[in-house]
């Protein structure tokens, strides 16, 4: 029986895809998942590239669909709920930053709008400030910000959401070291202030340890768990980070 304390659940989640290398048919790119998030984490996901990180992350979000299997945000099926009220709980984050047309200011005020939020300026000032963005006024148009000045603001621009969960895919990959570390220091501080559960899509096992008290390993199709408050003992910064951790 479901848990209805959850406050996110993935069961028997199946994506197929074309098989690929010349080959007809199709493949298992994930192979009936399941996982559930009881209380508030922050997870790091953790395969190698072309595993599905990624794609299962953007269905996740409702913005690309299984094949089999459910989605539930705090006991609430993603068949049965608005798209765009999923998007603002469960809210995904690129690793490219795409930006609305207009100022700083109007990504701001359109995404909140969009999901029918209200504005909170002083949150989204405090949020630049915190994000090394304090520098750049609110008129500015989105379009002249650097790489990593738009991937600070997408980020900022989730968070004013409040999501229930937020799903993060290489979301530091473009920033230098040290607004790479400043971004983790405001999104965990956002998750023990706010409670907002955090997936992590990393192929770094320092950033992992910094971020995360758990972990899930995709290989093969399958998500192994490492369990609640505990992360397997990664070589530094290994690129594949699976072998003996996963055994699926």
């Amino acid at each position: 029986m479901r848990e209805l304390s959850a406050i996110f659940e993935i069961k028997q989640l199946s994506k197929r895809i074309p098989a690929g290398d010349g080959l007809s048919g199709e493949r298992l790119l994930l192979n009936h998942i399941n996982a559930v998030i009881q209380e508030p984490e922050s997870i790091a996901m953790m395969g190698a590239s072309g595993q599905g990180k990624s794609t299962l992350l953007r269905i996740l979000a409702c913005l690309e669909s299984a094949d089999e299997g459910e989605l539930y945000v705090h006991g609430s099926s993603c068949r049965s709920m608005d798209r765009t009220k999923w998007r603002s709980q469960v809210c995904y984050v690129a690793q490219q930053a795409v930006m609305l047309p207009g100022s700083v200011e109007d990504n701001l005020r359109t995404v909140s709008r969009l999901h029918g939020t209200a504005y909170e300026e002083q949150l989204a000032i405090r949020l630049m400030d915190r994000s090394g963005l304090d520098s750049i006024t609110m008129k500015k148009s989105a379009e002249d910000l650097s790489g990593g000045e738009k991937q600070r603001l997408a980020l900022i621009r989730s968070l004013m959401l409040r999501p229930s969960v937020l799903l993060l895919d290489e979301v530091t990959a473009s920033l230098d070291a040290v607004s790479g570390r400043l971004i983790e220091e405001v999104l965990m501080d956002w998750h023990n202030s706010e409670g907002t559960s955090m997936l992590w899509v990393t192929h770094h096992a320092d950033q992992a340890r910094r971020v995360a008290s758990r972990a899930w390993t995709l290989e093969g199709g399958k998500l192994l768990d490492s369990g609640s408050h505990s992360l397997p003992d990664w070589e530094e910064d290994k690129e594949e980070l699976l072998g003996s951790v996963n055994q699926a």
